[in-house]
Formats: C-alpha cells, sequence, structure tokens
C-alpha cells in the first residue's frame, strides 16, 4: 500500500541512498528535519527494505535526541539541509550502531518516541499493517477521496501530522500540499491560492490563526471542515471556526494508538461540538469504572521498543490514561489525564472544566490549571494566566465567571499570572514544570 504513496523518482532516490549506506532489513533510519517528501519517500523506502523509520523531533536538544538514538539503536541518521548543524551536534554525542537493531520484529515500520511528559520517552513500535489499519480508520472518519485537497502543516515527527491526514490523502489518490512547517501567513496564502479542502490543526495553531489580522476577512470556504487533535480542544476556538462557517471535526489518540481512535465526523462537528466523537473504523473501546479510556485496535503500536514495561493489561486493553464521560448520544468528551486529577476534599476536579471557563475571558492568552498540596483539602486548584497582549487582566470578571458557571469547589483558590506557560518539545503544556514554578511562587 505504502508504495504507491509518493513520487516514484523520489522513492527510487530514498531507496538508493539506503542501499549506499548499506541499512539493512530490521535496521532504524533516523530522519531529523522540517516536514519534505523526501521524509515521506525515505518511509516508503524504508518499507521496501524491512527496515524501520525513526522520525525525530528538532525541537528537541541535541542531548535528549542523541538519547533517544541510543535507545532506540539506530544505525542510520537522514534528515533535510535546515537541521545539519542539530544533526552534527547529536552524531558528537552518539554512536550509530550499525546493522539490524535490537528489538526490531519482522513487518515493523515506525517508530515514534512518546513526549515524555510523564517521564522518560518510550519509543511506541508501529508495524506496517497497524499503519494501513489507521489509514483506513482515518480515509472513513473523514470521507477522503480522490478529489480532497489537504493542506498538511504540522510536523510529521508526531503520528497525527504524519496519520490522521497526510498519509491517508495520499492513499486515496487526494493532493497535499506540504508546507515545511506551519507560519499563518503561509497558511492564509495556501488557503487563499490553492483552496484547500481540509486541513489539521492543533489548538496552539488554531488560535494563532483566529488572533492573525487576516482571520477576518480570509475566504475560508474552501474548507469543508478542518480537523483537530492532540489535546482537549477550547470550545471558544471551536466556535470561532463555526462562526466562520467552517466546521471543526476531532480525533482523539496517542502516540501509541496511531493516533486515530475517537473520531467527531464532520457530519456530527457542529451537532456535537467539543466532544472527541465515537470509536474509529475497527477501535473498541470502553471505560473503566473511573472513567479511564481503554482500547483495543489493529492500529495501536505493536509495544514499547526495547522496554520491559507492559504495554498492554492481562486482556490486551491499552490503558490511556485520559478520562472521558459518555453522552447520552454516544458521543465521547475527554475531560482530561488521570494523573492531572485534582482531587480536592474527596471530589474529583478535572482541570479541563476550570481552563474551558477561564478561556472565555478575552484578556486572557493561554491557561493552565493544576493541583497544589493544601493542609484542608489535600490539594485545590491553582489557576495559571497568560494575559493576552494590550489587555489587562480583570481578575474580578474572571472570578464573576466561575462563579456562574462552576461549583465553588472547583474554583481555584489561587490565580497567578505568568509570562508563559512552559511547554514540552511537542507544544503540550508541561504541568510538572508549571507545578514547580507556582510552588515556588
Amino acid at each position: 500500500m505504502f508504495h504507491r504513496l509518493v513520487a516514484p523518482a523520489l522513492v527510487e532516490s530514498a531507496l538508493q541512498h539506503l542501499q549506499q549506506a548499506r541499512v539493512q532489513r530490521g535496521a532504524i533510519v533516523a530522519w531529523l528535519g522540517h516536514n519534505s517528501w523526501d521524509m515521506l519517500a525515505t518511509l516508503v523506502a524504508c518499507e521496501r527494505i524491512g527496515a524501520v523509520l525513526l522520525p525525530l523531533n528538532g525541537r528537541l536538544a541535541a542531548v535528549e535526541l542523541a538519547r533517544i538514538l541510543e535507545h532506540a539503536g539506530a544505525g542510520h541518521l537522514m534528515g533535510t539541509p535546515d537541521a545539519e548543524k542539530l544533526a552534527t551536534d547529536v552524531l558528537a554525542l552518539v554512536r550509530l550502531q550499525a546493522g539490524a537493531a535490537d528489538g526490531v520484529h519482522d513487518g515493523d515500520l515506525l517508530l515514534v518516541y512518546t513526549s515524555g511528559t510523564t517521564g522518560a520517552a518510550k519509543g511506541a513500535m508501529h508495524t506496517r499493517a497497524g499503519l494501513q489499519a489507521g489509514v483506513q480508520a482515518a480515509i472513513a472518519a473523514q470521507g477522503l477521496n480522490a478529489q480532497s485537497l489537504v493542506l498538511s502543516v504540522l510536523p510529521l515527527f508526531h503520528v497525527g501530522g504524519l496519520c490522521i491526514q497526510t498519509l491517508p490523502a495520499l492513499a486515496v489518490g487526494a493532493k497535499v500540499l506540504l508546507h515545511p512547517r506551519f507560519a499563518a501567513e503561509a497558511w492564509f496564502d495556501a488557503v487563499a491560492s490553492w483552496r484547500p479542502t481540509t486541513t489539521l490543526l492543533v489548538p496552539a495553531v488554531m488560535k494563532a490563526l483566529i488572533d492573525h489580522p487576516r482571520w477576518a476577512s480570509a475566504d475560508l470556504s474552501s474548507l469543508a471542515f478542518v480537523n483537530c487533535g492532540s489535546q482537549i480542544v477550547p470550545r471558544a476556538l471551536i466556535d470561532a471556526f463555526h462562526a466562520r462557517g467552517v466546521p471543526v471535526a476531532q480525533v482523539y489518540g496517542a502516540t501509541e494508538t496511531g493516533p486515530v481512535s475517537i473520531v467527531l465526523k464532520p457530519d456530527e462537528a457542529v451537532v456535537h461540538a467539543g466532544m472527541a466523537g465515537r470509536p474509529a473504523l475497527g477501535v473498541q473501546l470502553k471505560l473503566a469504572a473511573d472513567g479511564e479510556i481503554l482500547l483495543k485496535a489493529p492500529n495501536l503500536m505493536r509495544g514499547y521498543h526495547r522496554s520491559s514495561e507492559p504495554a498492554f493489561d492481562k486482556e490486551g486493553w491499552f490503558h490511556t490514561g485520559d478520562l472521558a464521560l459518555q453522552h447520552e448520544s454516544g458521543c465521547i468528551a475527554v475531560v482530561g489525564r488521570r494523573s492531572e486529577r485534582i482531587i480536592s476534599g474527596g471530589e474529583n476536579i478535572h482541570p479541563a472544566e476550570i481552563e474551558a471557563v477561564a478561556a472565555e475571558r478575552p484578556d486572557i492568552l493561554e491557561c493552565a490549571a493544576v493541583g497544589v498540596p493544601d493542609v484542608r483539602w489535600g490539594e485545590v486548584p491553582m489557576l495559571a494566566v497568560v494575559p493576552r497582549p494590550g489587555c489587562v487582566f480583570d481578575a474580578l470578571a474572571l472570578q464573576a465567571l466561575f462563579d456562574s458557571r462552576l461549583a465553588r469547589f472547583k474554583h481555584p483558590r489561587q490565580l497567578r499570572v505568568v509570562d508563559a506557560l512552559p511547554r514540552t518539545a511537542l507544544g503540550k503544556v508541561a504541568l510538572a514544570d508549571l507545578r514547580a514554578q507556582l510552588l515556588a511562587g
């Protein structure tokens, strides 16, 4: 299936490069750099040889990348010219391992490391068959076909950017416009001139577009829908796109799940706005007693590479660590991470509830809620707020909003204004770092 995705000339060039480098079956080929067709061609060439592609996050430090290469047992490092300096720094810190890597199985094709927000990064190993199943689930969820025009701007080193729209669009013969990386001006230019029918975004990108001077006047009529994922999407961002006549579909998943696990299809996007949706094609889902999402699916990873940590429970379920509620319509609403849940006086509080209300304030650029220790209640919510540039943050107005929207026990006991929220290399809020920062005063 994958050998038909990219121009044959690019694939042959990538294949010759791998053969000249004596890449063997079972070897791991790392890729570093911005989005490029050469990376996609290398993925196809790895499939032809029986090797595994390891896309690297260029936002990581050289020492972090070296640690990943060493753990993976990578034998080769390739990439785009923009990453040449970083690649040189990485290679000075690690010795690549020639030949097949220990722990690689026949059929393995893609190795992607998690962001490591709850500990050391782990390598999720995906097979060719698993990727094919994920592609089919993504096509079915979005109704992609040969007439689709897909604007791809998210990083391909992440399974979201690679597997939600880019690979599925190519698999059905659709046209893909691939940007090296997201830039708001380039996105608006492409929408104006190329007239895409869909594009994949994350909340930070949605916010950058909505805040851009071109947002109000841009002609978005070519977009049948946009898709979004990677984290809980603030309702204010969804409403802004809906106000412009663009439905916001959603995909819930993780590095380990391919990531197409729960999908809100375009035709349900407005009616069930803010929901994660329903199980994707081939996915079995159940909610544990505490609301944790458990999954079984053909597009889940085979397991963690070179790790003794069990990936699945005894019954074969993958425990996501995410908590959810099921709406009477059958749709799933993700409410937060199990590890992020705040238990105050025996009551469960999901940070997303607090953040969703605060995000409605026009004077707030972004915010994040965490639990902090409290002598009486065990822990209580604290909210970090980044004011919107040019605005004066109105704490009293925010408190009044909480009074009208949330139970008293869910109200943040403290508000802290900060210049920025600490983030992981994938752009997610680093909650442990934020909690430490807030506790340090």
